[in-house]
């Protein structure tokens, strides 16, 4: 049976950690911020900016409106952000001044693989990052320590669900016995379903979704992808 929510709570390693509708999960013992794949875009020259919420400048006021609602110590941020080496030119002078304005509020994090790319934004970046009993990687990796949990994004995933006689995909988070999968909180990324042997293989004891709703998470197992469910 589908459950209604808004922010999810969810325990990992004996933390509690929220799971919100937009698509970022937040920590509060640690009054870390998580988010992942913002996906920022480059404007075409002559070309009409995309229609909201298609942007970088939607993107930054979502991630804005988390930011002012958890007041967290830090934001972190996994990979997939930047399609290349310059970020200063790819973001537009307010978009530039909208991360700083945040990063005047909480140190900004960057885990990603390409720590070039966010040259010129405010914060660090790293290729990995630990925090307690926890590990935020840019993508998944294979193999994990026998204590270790690792957070990641990366793979956006996303599940697909019979929903009032249509068949409704949205992202979702995932998590398993170690891992927790973020969704892609930019607007422009694909996304990979949750069934594809790319995400699955890294849950081999199972996994459970929780599916972004408009204003609310629905959670199942993976078992129940395919039944009928009224999803608002």
């Amino acid at each position: 049976m589908l459950q209604r929510m808004t922010a999810a709570p969810i325990h990992l390693r004996d933390e509690r950690f929220m799971l919100d509708p937009a698509g970022a999960a937040f920590w509060p013992a640690r009054r870390i911020l998580i988010a992942a794949d913002l996906q920022f875009e480059r404007p075409i020259p002559g070309a009409p900016r995309p229609p909201a919420p298609h942007d970088n400048k939607a993107t930054l006021e979502r991630l804005n409106r988390l930011v002012r609602l958890y007041r967290p110590a830090k934001v972190i941020i996994l990979g997939g952000n930047l399609p290349d080496r310059d970020a200063t030119s790819l973001l537009a002078k307010d978009e530039r001044a909208r991360i700083e304005v945040m990063a005047r509020e909480a140190s900004f994090i960057w885990v990603s693989d390409k720590p070039e790319a966010t040259a010129g934004l405010p914060g660090v970046c790293v290729s990995l990052y630990r925090e307690g009993a926890f590990t935020f990687r840019h993508a998944a990796g294979p193999q994990l320590g026998p204590r270790e949990f690792e957070i990641s994004g990366y793979f956006q995933p996303k599940a697909s669900i019979d929903a009032r006689a249509k068949r409704v995909s949205r992202p979702c988070f995932v998590t398993g016995a170690n891992r927790l999968m973020l969704p892609a909180f930019g607007t422009h990324g694909g996304g990979l379903d949750v069934r594809d042997h790319t995400i699955s293989r890294f849950f081999p004891r199972g996994l459970r979704v929780f599916l972004l709703g408009q204003d609310q998470l629905f959670s199942f197992a993976l078992e129940q992808l395919g039944r009928m469910a009224e999803v608002a």
